[in-house]
């Protein structure tokens, strides 16, 4: 079945093919078959490659397709790589994505834009596979630049709307800022070893730098440039939760399976260049750690259910990422793992509970759902369980895994305390959002008519976000024996204890309402800091401030564009040079002859004095 690791991919590009190509005039009952069913066959063969993968030696299996280019040297091939690491993306990537194109088949049954939709969304899941399985990093920038493109038709999906369309540019032109500092990584790369090829290149760095080399820790910011852009951390993270202007499975799909994740994999498979920078690898943990906490105040404040699953997405890719600073790789992509059943599960549950509410967003104007909307109601309470790492849930799994590594990394308490805040925030703005949404007033409004695709792909993610961390891929073939122990007793009982006090803390909030939220926000300094919070701290505003506005300014002042200036300067003075040397052909011989001998006796005294 490994031979057939390159259908895998291959079978969504077929399908956005067909898609594309009909233009919106194939049957309306055709395109599910085609969107949702190409991404399954992905699924299924990729399910039996990793079956005959794990029952075997765990070997990494290369398959090289042909040729990409040749020019002086550098040969880079369209090849792809299968290992454990690679095995678990794919899995993730075909199956979380398969389960959100099933519950689109409901979802967007009425949009005009129906074969589009399946079309972009089928364009996503390709280049994100090749990404994942890339076996040199030009082909993982392929596959980063086409989940780039993605994002931005798919946030701009409903593009009548100006604002959608500018969330649309932000996450592209940020999203470029972390792109090019890539870029730079990978020429730096390829003029030191000679080569992309990841394994190789790996080898040769390992072979060349030492620990703590200076060529190896500016590489490797330059690889945690792109991450921190795609996967929305300090300081690029102001940009996916405007991405929320797309329609719901397109946030399942962009947070939960595909884009976000892109950083964390990045600095997952290029984790032996990061180890021999051990200063950019503390970074990684510290703007891990920061990420966590700024995005988990923010949720706290917000009104829109999909921006504070996008807050809290944001934060807990601040997990994975002070995972990877702490040399705990395999705990890193385990909460990937485990992130992407509960958080797909949450965003769908959204979606259900929007579609039910009238396209409503802001959970104030809902309220007592849980009778009205079943489905998306015990969808959030297991999403929010495993959010926010209750006993038992996948989430507890991984998010425990990465709080004891931090707690025996070096100088680890701080991170440590920051995680254990951040797990204790999480369990207030999950709870938070549910008690406001599900319990209090009924809203008589709300209905739940969510069809069996949308149903079906709720109860599975459902199901997967309660057991799903009891299984976990065999990450030891793929990154060095890290085994975090255990912590001492206090620590371990704060560490159990954090999210519990978390949802006591939303309960009497929120549910008991023990005390009225609002009086504290109407004190002074409540009321700045949950404008302060809600502003996202205040990074929008500043960009605007201090980048937005400047740029806008000078492109106001050089409109007309000094560039075209220039161009059109060199043409002018053509012109005028041809009108001069044309009044010389007179067509009268005695000036011909005249210039012909003052040049000669030109060249002549030249040559004399020369």
């Amino acid at each position: 079945m490994l031979n057939y690791l390159g259908l895998v991919p291959l079978f969504p590009l077929i399908g956005f093919l067909l898609l594309a190509a009909s233009q919106g005039k194939m049957p309306r009952r055709w395109v599910p078959w085609v969107g949702a069913g190409s991404v399954g066959l992905s699924a299924m063969l990729a399910a039996l490659i990793g079956s005959e993968f794990l029952s075997g030696s765990l070997e990494p299996y290369r398959q090289v397709l042909w040729t990409w280019m040749r020019v002086n040297g550098f040969v880079p091939s369209i090849s792809l790589y299968l290992d454990a690491l690679s095995l678990n993306m794919m899995f993730v990537v075909t199956g979380i994505g398969f389960l959100i194109h099933v519950y689109s088949i409901g979802f967007m049954a009425d949009d005009a834009g129906y074969a589009r939709f399946f079309a972009y969304m089928n364009l996503f899941v390709f280049a994100m596979l090749i990404l994942v399985l890339a076996d040199n990093l030009v082909l993982l920038y392929l596959g980063w630049e086409g989940v780039g493109l993605c994002s931005y038709l798919l946030i701009g999906f409903w593009y009548d709307n100006p604002e959608n369309g500018a969330a649309a540019r932000k996450a592209f032109v940020m999203t470029r800022v972390g792109d090019t500092a890539l870029a730079i990584g990978l020429f730096l790369l390829f003029t030191r070893f000679g080569t992309l090829d990841i394994q190789m290149l790996m080898q040769r760095a390992g072979a060349a730098w030492p620990v703590g080399s200076g060529m190896a820790a500016f590489a490797a910011l330059l690889l945690l440039g792109g991450a921190v852009g795609k996967s929305a951390q300090l300081p690029l993270q102001t940009w996916l939760p405007d991405a929320m202007a797309g329609p719901t499975p397109i946030s399942a799909l962009i947070h939960a399976a595909t884009m976000v994740t892109a950083g964390v994999y990045l600095i997952a498979r290029t984790h032996m260049l990061f180890e021999l920078a051990p200063a950019v690898l503390q970074l990684v943990a510290a703007i891990g750690a920061a990420t966590l906490l700024i995005a988990g105040f923010t949720a706290l404040t917000q009104r829109d259910i999909k921006r504070i699953l996008a807050y809290s997405t944001i934060s807990q890719i601040g997990y994975m990422f002070l995972a990877l600073g702490v040399a705990a790789f395999s705990s890193a992509i385990f909460h990937l793992t485990t992130h992407a059943y509960f958080k797909a599960l949450l965003f769908l549950a959204a979606g259900a509970v929007i579609h039910g509410n009238h396209h409503e967003h802001d959970i104030f104007r809902m309220g007592g759902l849980r009778k009205r909307l079943p489905i998306a109601f015990w969808s959030f309470i297991i999403g929010s369980a495993a959010l926010t790492a209750l006993p038992f849930t996948s989430g507890y799994f991984s998010k425990h895994e990465i709080l004891v590594s931090a707690l025996r990394a070096e100088n680890g308490i701080w991170l440590w305390a920051a995680g254990t805040l951040g797990a204790l925030l999480t369990g207030i703005y999950s709870f938070r959002l549910v008690f406001i949404a599900f319990f209090g007033p009924e809203n008589p409004l709300a209905s739940e008519h969510l069809g069996f695709a949308m149903s079906i792909s709720l109860i599975l993610l459902g199901a997967l976000a309660l057991f799903g961390g009891l299984v976990s891929m065999p990450l030891e073939s793929v990154f060095p024996a890290h085994e975090p122990g255990e912590p001492e007793s206090l620590m371990r009982i704060l560490t159990e204890l954090a999210p519990l006090v978390g949802v006591g803390i939303a309960v009497l909030l929120y549910l008991v309402r023990i005390y009225p939220v609002q009086d504290l926000i109407n004190t002074r300094w409540g009321d700045l800091l949950h404008r302060f919070w809600f502003s996202g701290w205040g990074f929008d505003w500043a960009y605007g401030k201090f980048l937005v506005t400047p740029f806008r300014w000078l492109a106001t002042v050089n409109r007309n564009d000094i560039a075209d200036d220039v161009f059109h300067g060199i043409a002018v003075a053509s012109r005028y040079a041809h009108r001069a040397f044309a009044a010389t052909q007179t067509g009268q011989l005695r000036w011909y002859v005249a210039a012909f001998a003052g040049g000669t006796v030109l060249a002549v005294a030249l040559g004399i004095l020369s």
